[in-house]
């Protein structure tokens, strides 16, 4: 007589941000030995970004493809599913996904266990202008816009007939001095001045570049003095910093401030909010500030079989009582480890293991091979810090393929000049006639010179 198998436990997993990956980077190791879980990672992006270098992109420093993993090749036990999360029924233990290009098509996901790894998103506090204009720094599509806009700029205020638009077109305005909006300023100030030479039009006097920051000193994470140290290094590269200032609305041309003056510019870069993703408020789970609330087993409190980490989750810091852990990347990968491992301890009926993590350090690049860091309590700043950061940045990044081409990359760029080329997806020029030419010298092209001539004399 045959016992059929008992149905394999399934775990789904939501995000592939670094709780979700390294949940199921976790998991892999755990499937080598248990044939009873199946795993599916669903994401809408085919690929693992690496934030902490998400800068490094905008400002010309690392290709585009350098800073990001594709899932398919990090995992090779854990299913991975390239779709949208469109809904979640906790009740009965189903997600609705989609994917497809044009028309989505729609499945159903059942799960035994729920992993909520979905992030965060950005928040523009309903200030007038900014979500139709403000440009922010969270994907890699928002590096390449960014990179793509400071080029085109650039090459627009370099034409003759643009010098009573220059303001507009060289003023670019960060709004946040944490981590991101630092990183970010410093980044592409030093790829705008390093990149005059080019432009014989141009020149040091019409690049503005603006940090506008809510609190007395930039990079409050960080030791005070730290923050006053990168403060002084940016102003000495012409940022102009704008402490105890909010950005309160932008227009077509002007970015309006707090204290009631305005920045005339087309560009400003949002770093300054974040909220949880949406989807979270339509689940009947405990939540505080819009975030899951887990216990110290990274368990979604009052919702069997529901697990949270990363930004979404509000996880109690065992090191500080009466505290939340930090939304940290090192605590989000350790988070990651410790829930897929406590998510096999239920199956199997084992013992779980509360996760308990201190910060070990942070650390920020300020441009020009300068930086500041706390790392174990002590404090470094300079050349030693921006080494630190890049050394410790490139041991995290995953699969030795992206840290040689990074690294080849970062020398590269001791010898050679940034890439000036903009990354566009635009179709080449087709005609569908053989009887049309590609290009016409007959009457219509006359009458379309005639305009452009007439046009440029009024």
């Amino acid at each position: 007589m045959t016992h059929e198998a008992p149905p394999k436990k399934r775990v789904l997993i939501l995000g592939s941000g670094f709780g979700g990956l390294y949940a199921a980077l976790e998991f892999e190791k755990i499937l080598a030995h248990d044939s009873g879980i199946e795993v599916t990672l669903v994401n809408k992006d085919n690929f693992f970004l690496f934030t902490p270098m998400l800068h490094e992109v905008a400002a010309s420093d690392l290709d585009i493809t350098h800073i990001v993993n594709p899932v398919r090749k990090l995992l090779r036990r854990v299913r991975f599913f390239d779709g949208q999360v469109e809904a979640i029924d906790v009740a009965s233990r189903h997600v609705i996904v989609s994917h497809g290009v044009g028309e989505a098509h729609h499945h159903v996901l059942e799960y035994d266990h729920l992993v909520l790894s979905l992030g965060c998103v950005t928040n523009f506090f309903n200030l007038p202008g900014l979500e139709e204009r403000a440009l922010t720094m969270k994907t890699l599509g928002d590096a390449i816009a960014l990179r793509n806009r400071l080029i085109g700029y650039l090459e627009e205020a370099d034409f003759e007939c643009a010098a009573g638009v220059r303001d507009h077109l060289m003023t670019f305005v960060v709004a946040g001095g944490g981590f991101a909006g630092v990183e970010t300023i410093a980044g592409i100030n030093d790829f705008l001045r390093e990149a005059l030479e080019f432009y014989p039009h141009l020149s040091e006097e019409l690049i503005r570049v603006v940090l506008v920051h809510p609190g007395p000193v930039i990079l409050p994470e960080l030791d005070p003095k730290l923050g006053a140290y990168a403060q002084e290094k940016l102003i000495e590269r012409g940022v102009e910093i704008l402490v105890n200032t909010k950005v309160t609305g932008i227009s077509d041309h002007e970015v309006y401030l707090s204290d009631g003056t305005s920045v005339t510019t087309k560009t400003l870069i949002w770093t300054a909010g974040t909220s949880p993703h949406p989807l979270l408020s339509t689940l009947p789970c405990a939540k505080e500030r819009g975030r899951l609330l887990a216990n110290e087993f990274l368990a979604v409190q009052g919702s069997p079989g529901v697990w949270a980490l990363g930004d979404c989750a509000l996880v109690p810091d065992r090191t500080k009582p009466g505290k939340f852990c930090p939304p940290t990347a090192q605590h989000a990968l350790r988070q990651g480890r410790v829930l897929a491992r406590n998510i096999a301890a239920e199956i199997r009926g084992g013992k779980k293991k509360p996760f308990m993590f201190k910060t070990l350090g942070q650390l920020a690049a300020i441009g020009r091979r300068t930086g500041v860091a706390s790392i174990l309590g002590m404090n470094f700043s300079g050349f030693v810090a921006w080494w630190l950061w890049r050394t410790i940045y490139l041991s995290k990044l995953p699969r030795l393929e992206k840290k040689v081409r990074v690294a080849l990359d970062w020398t590269l760029d001791l010898m050679f000049s940034k890439d000036l080329v903009q990354f566009l997806t635009v179709r080449a020029p087709t005609v569908s006639s053989a009887e049309q030419p590609a290009s016409s010298s007959g009457p219509e092209a006359v009458t379309a010179m005639e305009n452009v001539v007439s046009g440029a004399r009024t």
